[in-house]
């Protein structure tokens, strides 16, 4: 009996959709009670272009991880991931996408990888680098901005950066900026729509400044293992000058100032001193625990659904700050933060302040610092008028030092306006109309 001749059928199996995504056509595809049936498509169409938005992550930590995890399950396709630290033992206990053999990595690419294995079809392009590093024209190329960074600086460059980015003439300039936070069991999330919405310097009033530690603590009678760290910090640093500039990203000057710290404490049995907290104390590192970074991440991945998909009003122009507590309870209030006509980086008028006219500019210069709208490190200012002192370069900076013990009546008049920069934090041109307290004594 002869076998039978098995043959090749032409016919293609119909296709299957990805089960994957099954729950998120239920979201992206149907209207649901909150739904803005004016801007919300229903179609095919309207989830390709979603799953073609490029999203730019910007830090690959504690936060930036679960960012990275919870965007590939929500069905984007495109991602880019911005840091430029490498990974440390310190760092496993929270930054789940990165194992022991890991430890010296880049944070970007290590996080990249392991979240395109997981997650089939996703693709995140990797930068290890800085934010300051990448110009206008790489930002642009994004449609959302998600932060999860854990340094004030570095917010307040990226948001003065997408302010100035917005033309009026072009829509596609506005890049919605999302934001996470975390501080232990506390957390925040908000959206800002640059220039359009508060952005993150009307906000900074809610981030007060570091308490300063006064230099006779830290010079005699240091109490805690900070103190020790403040001291290699502040005054060892600039007794023995172990290199021309300080670096605070860079492990050799983290080192050198880890071994500073240790002997210090050793000097007045204080426990405590460690590599992890004294790059913490010298970047002003905020901490963090893994159950709200996973919270904060979630909130921030839903508003980027939202912005993307339309599918449920999202934080931005009514209600756009989320504050969550998990101290005792689980705990959230939702509230807007109204936006600022004299913020500096989406404002349009001068701030007034108030000055005695016999402080010194040096005296004067110490006071931004403590302001918390402001919270400046090195500042520039110029007045009207002229220069009254900059930072850098080295040549202005030598020009401009004799005003330094010179009184403010002597350098501005009652009611000018000031500009007062910084290099850290980009365009920013803080504004102040200086009033005088008191009369000026010129002599």
């Amino acid at each position: 009996m002869s076998q039978p001749v098995m043959v090749a059928s032409t016919l293609q199996a119909p296709t299957v959709p990805d089960s994957r995504w099954i729950y998120l056509d239920n979201v992206r595809q149907k209207k649901g009670p909150f739904t803005d049936e004016e801007s919300f498509d229903a179609s095919g169409e309207a989830v390709s272009a979603m799953e073609k938005m490029k999203l730019l992550v910007i830090g690959a930590g504690g936060l930036g991880c679960e960012i990275l995890k919870d965007l590939a399950l929500s069905g984007f396709k495109d991602i880019h991931v911005i840091d430029m630290d490498t990974i440390d033992v310190s760092n496993l206990n929270r930054q789940f996408l990165f194992r022991q053999s890991d430890v010296g990595k880049s944070k970007a690419e290590v996080a990249a990888r392991f979240v395109e294995k997981r997650v089939k079809g996703v693709s995140i392009t990797p930068h290890n680098c800085k934010i300051q590093d990448k110009d206008d024209e790489f930002y642009m190329q994004f449609n959302i901005v998600i932060c999860g960074l854990d340094s004030i600086e570095a917010r307040r460059w990226i948001n003065s950066t997408l302010v100035d980015l917005v033309d009026n003439e072009n829509p596609e300039s506005l890049k919605p900026l999302i934001d996470g936070g975390t501080e232990g069991f506390k957390g925040q999330s908000r959206v800002i729509f640059p220039t359009m919405t508060s952005c993150i310097e009307c906000q900074l009033d809610m981030h007060a400044p570091r308490a300063a530690v006064p230099l006779c603590t830290l010079a005699t009678i240091p109490r805690q293992p900070e103190h020790c760290i403040e001291w290699a910090h502040i005054m060892a640093w600039e007794q023995e000058k172990p290199f021309p500039k300080l670096d605070n990203d860079d492990p050799e000057h983290i080192t050198w100032l880890y071994k500073k710290a240790l002997a210090r404490a050793q000097e007045f049995n204080i426990s405590g001193v460690t590599y992890s907290l004294t790059q913490g104390v010298v970047k002003n590192i905020i901490p963090a625990i893994a159950s709200t970074n996973a919270i904060i991440a979630a909130s921030c991945c839903n508003e980027a659904f939202k912005i993307a998909t339309s599918t449920n009003p999202s934080l931005g122009f009514e209600e756009n700050y989320m504050m969550y507590s998990g101290n005792d309870s689980i705990y959230t209030y939702t509230f807007k933060h109204e936006k600022k006509d004299d913020c500096p980086v989406c404002g349009n008028i001068a701030r007034n302040m108030e000055i005695d006219p016999n402080f010194t500019l040096e005296e004067f210069i110490e006071s931004l610092a403590a302001r918390p709208e402001a919270q400046l490190k090195k500042p520039s200012i110029r007045s009207e008028q002229k220069t009254i002192y900059m930072q850098s370069p080295e040549s202005l900076e030598l020009k401009t030092r004799p005003n330094l013990v010179k009184k403010m009546g002597e350098l501005v008049e009652d009611g000018e306006e000031i500009g007062v920069s910084d290099p850290s934090l980009g365009s920013v041109n803080f504004k102040y109309r200086l009033r005088f307290s008191k009369p000026f004594k010129s002599h």
